[in-house]
């Protein structure tokens, strides 16, 4: 027999029926391969036909699966081969998931491993269209491999329980753009969401704060498990001591996490949870370590080297948060990097710094996510081994699926796919906050980007949350910031006449030469990466024009302060009816004020974490609809900052929402230029 470490893997796929057809080859891939070549022709099909192999019958039953879902015909007893042949796919990295795909009169797809043969498969999926009674797909060829080792996404279940479907649900899509991680926060303040049979107080409802008698029961972690694998997912648990350790010591009567019994009961939890999975499967246990704050959670230096050695004697790495504890003589553990925290010298790292997707709004955290390098590299090394996205919506949340809504996960788990795959060519810092020069190669790569976005959302998300609408056309004139002299509600002649400048206080001002670009604009950015606006606090005005081709009511997300849902609602308190925000901003059109939403909650202090979010955002809440008249409408927005809002930002785009079905306003067009 054959050694297949000097092989390739490859998977021949024929049709049954061919046809080639004149028509231009599109794709909207996501991630983009590493080289792609894109042929003339489209080709048509009514059939796959597939032949079992044992060797690589997951990831044909997985296909098996979408081509059933997708209604295309298939045989199992046909033409197509799981066949071992040489080739030359290699990663110039050394991570596992090089592929080839090439499509002419049929589908090849070679690949070292079993891993590549599931990336290819992923991309051909997303080649495959429905026309007609078949199927085309787009003749190219490509070779593709990962950037970096870890591709990952975190949810925080220790806060916030979300059911095995559920997470399914988003594993399928973590699956489908090529992400190998999932990282479960299992144990928090509010609850230890693992089942432990050693120590079932942990799940005792007198021990939970937030949805008593929901956890992870042994069997269902290892069917998550399991799930995972079969996609190539490596699911990395964090139980997180000696922080975050409420319902740990609510439930076992500890006082501090220093006693000496707190030791002994983590070294057995460690034992049992290494348990439920192979090393091979499971290879690395997540401690925490991060937050250390409350007199209670304080422990010795010495407190986590017999975890770390329990951990190796199972046969796992160790990870921990950076910055965390850190142990004398622990050279060698994983650092989970968040915040603005740096590496710490000689240990690999996974990069979460600046990506909590719960600090983002949608449509300028799509831009965050393409431009940042994860690992502030093009690729991994042995140090730099990748990146996860981090989801931590503090705040108490009821309907499990606000989780998803709430904090855009689906449309930053696509952003971020591409970025964590194919790698991102530095551009600094400079583009996280705003998006390039309108003329500029990066702001053209970003539109391009931005239209596969959301061509993947229409395609796959149309039943799903995905709030999100392409904005980068959207221009912006501003002027500021004007010292509102301590007074949020003071006003200045912006209101009252739109002129090429304004002398106020013996200072000129003009509107910004350099146009703004998109839906959301941070005028200063709240984790200080370059902006527009140096001024720490002030009055702004931003103008554009709406052009209408009819008289017409258009929703729009309008908003002027992204919450954060995490730490409280921090930058509150909310505002109170009459009000978009607690800084007084406004917003005419045609010269008409248009009225803040009548809230829900308004007025609810900073600290209510146990008091769900319902409408603060734009994104989740109902568009305001606003009649344009025909021709050339007026947008002029007021957007102070000050006292104790926390970001200077504000959103204002039409969009056509339906349920969960987001898309664009057609028809209309947009311009700065002073119009009277």
């Amino acid at each position: 027999m054959t050694n297949p470490g000097n092989i390739l893997t490859s998977v021949l796929i024929s049709f049954f029926i061919f046809i080639q057809l004149n028509l231009k080859a599109e794709v909207h891939l996501i991630p983009l391969p590493q080289e792609i070549v894109i042929g003339e022709k489209m080709l048509q099909f009514n059939s796959i036909s597939i032949s079992e192999n044992d060797e690589f019958g997951n990831e044909v039953s997985l296909l098996i699966d979408f081509l059933k879902e997708k209604e295309i015909s298939f045989d199992t007893l046909g033409k197509v081969k799981l066949l071992l042949e040489n080739g030359n796919v290699k990663n110039p990295f050394g991570f596992d998931g090089a592929y080839e795909l090439t499509i002419s009169d049929e589908i090849i797809i070679k690949a070292p491993t079993s891993k590549g043969i599931f990336y290819g498969i992923q991309t051909l999926k997303q080649l495959i269209d429905k026309k007609g009674n078949g199927f085309i797909v787009p003749e190219c060829k490509i070779k593709d491999w990962p950037a970096f080792k870890v591709r990952g996404f975190m949810h925080d279940l220790g806060r916030n329980y979300q059911t095995p479907e559920l997470l399914k649900e988003q594993i399928d899509v973590l699956a489908a753009y090529k992400y190998n991680v999932f990282h479960m926060h299992l144990t928090d303040n509010p609850g230890w969401r693992l089942e432990s049979k050693i120590y079932p107080e942990l799940q005792s409802e007198e021990a939970t704060s937030r949805k008593p008698g929901k956890f992870y029961s042994q069997d269902e972690l290892k069917d998550i498990i399991e799930y995972c694998h079969q996609r190539h997912i490596t699911v990395i648990p964090e139980i997180d001591v000696p922080g975050h350790t409420e319902a740990f010591r609510k439930a076992l009567g500890i006082k501090s996490m220093n006693s000496p019994q707190v030791q002994k009961i983590i070294l057995e939890l460690i034992d049992e949870l290494c348990s439920l999975a192979p090393a091979e499967i499971m290879p690395y246990i997540h401690l925490g370590t991060d937050e250390v704050r409350e007199r209670s959670e304080k422990v010795d230096k010495d407190f986590l080297i017999p975890l770390i050695q329990k951990i190796s004697d199972n046969g796992r790495q160790y990870i921990s948060w950076w910055h965390g504890i850190q142990t004398p003589g622990d050279s060698t553990s994983i650092k989970q990097l968040w915040a603005q925290y740096e590496t710490l010298v000689g240990h690999p790292y996974i990069d979460s710094r600046s990506n909590y997707i719960n600090h983002l709004d949608p449509l300028a955290g799509i831009g965050r996510l393409y431009f940042q390098q994860p690992c502030r590299a093009a690729h991994g090394d042995s140090l730099r081994l990748g990146g996860i996205l981090c989801c931590w919506p503090d705040n108490r949340i009821d309907d499990e699926r606000n989780v998803l809504s709430q904090n855009s996960v689906y449309p930053f788990m696509v952003a971020y796919s591409e970025a964590i795959w194919r790698g991102v060519k530095s551009t600094g810092d400079k583009y996280w906050a705003q998006l390039p020069p309108v003329n500029s190669p990066e702001f053209k790569a970003f539109q391009e980007f931005e239209n596969r976005v959301v061509t993947h959302r229409d395609k796959y998300f149309n039943v799903k949350e995905f709030p999100l609408v392409k904005n980068a056309h959207i221009p912006w004139k501003i002027i500021g910031s004007f010292d509102r002299k301590g007074d949020l509600s003071k006003t200045f002649e912006v209101e009252k006449e739109i002129r090429k400048s304004y002398l106020v206080n013996g200072k000129n001002y003009i509107w910004n030469d350099t146009k703004l670009y998109g839906g959301t604009i941070h005028l200063k950015h709240f984790f200080g990466f370059p902006s527009p606006i140096q001024e720490k606090e002030g009055v702004v005005y931003a103008l554009n024009y709406i052009y209408s081709e009819k008289e017409q009511e258009v929703g729009f997300w309008i908003g002027f302060h992204g919450w954060s849902r995490s730490g409280g609602r921090r930058g509150g308190p909310a505002p109170g009816q009459g009000q978009w925000h607690t800084t007084n901003p406004k917003i005419w059109v045609n010269d008409n004020e248009i009225q803040s939403p009548v809230w829900k909650q308004p007025g609810l202090a900073a600290n209510t974490p146990e008091i769900p979010f319902v409408d603060e955002d734009y994104f989740y809440r109902e568009p305001t609809k606003i009649k344009l008249k025909k021709g050339w409408n007026k947008f002029l927005l007021k957007v102070p900052h000050g006292g104790t809002s926390w970001k200077w930002m504000y959103t204002c785009v039409p969009v056509n929402v339906t349920g969960n079905d987001v898309r664009e306003v057609k028809g209309l067009k947009y311009s700065t230029e002073i119009r009277k």
